[in-house]
């Protein structure tokens, strides 16, 4: 199945393209706005099997530009498609607010119409997603949601507050990018409508400031509901790269030392611990949804991660001498290697009993260096 996807950079395109690859292994061709009208919008709807539309206007300096922008993008791609002549399926991401007579809905509302024209005169078929408010790992702060602009104030040290309290329906990327690709393979036709979570904007803030104050120190939140998890790791994605590594307090006495490698609120987990040899590596691969640490008890390790469909890699370097720890993002490919001269012991933790049908750990070298030896 090739796939094309219209704002593919953006915080639903990324999303879903990182689902793609994840979990049926397919490279999306991933178009942005210079691309609609230099040719390489019309190249990819005359190869492409399945479109998907996710390039929109959420917020501009006008009302006027925030409907005709979703209008115009819709009929940039309706005349590639009417131009190409093929019966290709389009999902648009519509959105749930194409129900109501605001400037938003009704550019939604309207590009699904143009939409809807165009796959027809090829006799094509479209899935007419409409979305609820979205939330999710790298949305964009004061544009994709409150939950984005919230998690980012909160994670860099803000005091946000509420005006205006009310509940709202939320879903996260992750879960809107599977319904999306789904729609794809059924190739329905006519309108889907997944439902999100309801919950009231004050709670969700006070979840992000909880998760704030325990995760200064490293502790890990109640973690059991679904919503929180999501949450949890949208909120880890806004933190600034200087909050790990974290060490924690060492307690030593005659005997010893000893001190914390994990603390959690609720829910389940696993550790274990490895033994690397000098010049070995572990890792190289990321999650979709799982909270991973990786602490360092003994030896010498560097510790690099990458943001999955990007080139800067981070890295970390961590020493037995002054044990701490570094958690994994999600959609962040990573490793740990020992660059010391002796044994590297590190214990893993995850938020997550190990699923063998379902381990949500997916293979991708972190640096292109490593891919080819």
């Amino acid at each position: 199945m090739k796939v094309a996807i219209t704002g593919g950079h953006g915080f639903l395109g990324w999303h879903t393209s990182c689902r793609l690859r994840s979990t049926r292994g397919i490279e999306p061709v991933r178009l942005n706005r210079a691309e609609y009208t230099d040719g390489t919008l019309f190249s990819a709807v005359g190869e492409a099997d399945i479109v998907i539309h996710v390039a929109g206007v959420n917020r501009a300096d006008s009302d006027t530009a925030v409907e005709a922008g979703n209008v115009e993008l819709a009929r940039l791609l309706a005349d590639c498609i009417e131009k190409s002549g093929r019966a290709i399926h389009v999902v648009y991401a519509n959105s749930i607010q194409a129900k109501l007579d605001n400037p938003y809905g009704r550019g939604k509302a309207a590009a699904a119409e143009i939409l809807r024209t165009a796959t027809d005169s090829n006799g094509g078929t479209m899935s007419d997603v409409l979305l609820p408010n979205l939330f999710g790992e790298h949305g964009r702060p004061g544009y994709n949601s409150f939950v984005a602009t919230f998690a980012s104030d909160v994670a860099q040290g803000g005091s946000p507050t509420v005006t205006g309290d009310r509940e709202i329906e939320l879903l996260h990327a992750q879960r809107a990018a599977e319904v999306l690709i789904r729609a794809a393979e059924e190739r329905i036709d006519g309108p889907v409508e997944p439902r999100g979570v309801p919950r009231r904007i004050a709670k969700v803030l006070s979840m992000l400031v909880s998760f704030n104050e325990l995760y200064a120190s490293g502790e890990i939140p109640d973690l059991t509901d679904s919503f929180a998890l999501d949450l949890f790791n949208t909120y880890r994605s806004y933190l600034r790269t200087d909050h790990f590594p974290i060490h924690p307090q060492i307690h030593a006495d005659p005997r010893g030392e000893l001190f914390e490698t994990a603390r959690t609120h609720g829910g389940t987990g696993q550790a274990f611990v490895s033994i690397t040899v000098p010049g070995a590596m572990r890792g190289d691969h990321y999650h979709l949804n799982k909270v991973e640490r990786f602490f360092v008890v003994k030896g010498e390790a560097e510790i690099k991660l990458r943001r999955l469909l990007h080139d800067e890699v981070l890295t970390y370097r961590l020493s037995g001498d002054q044990p701490g720890f570094v958690d994994m993002p999600t959609m962040w490919v990573h490793n740990i290697k020992n660059v010391g001269e002796g044994e590297l012991i590190t214990m893993f933790w995850a938020d997550q009993l190990l699923d063998p049908v379902n381990p949500d750990q997916f293979p991708e070298k972190v640096t292109a260096e490593e891919a080819t030896r």
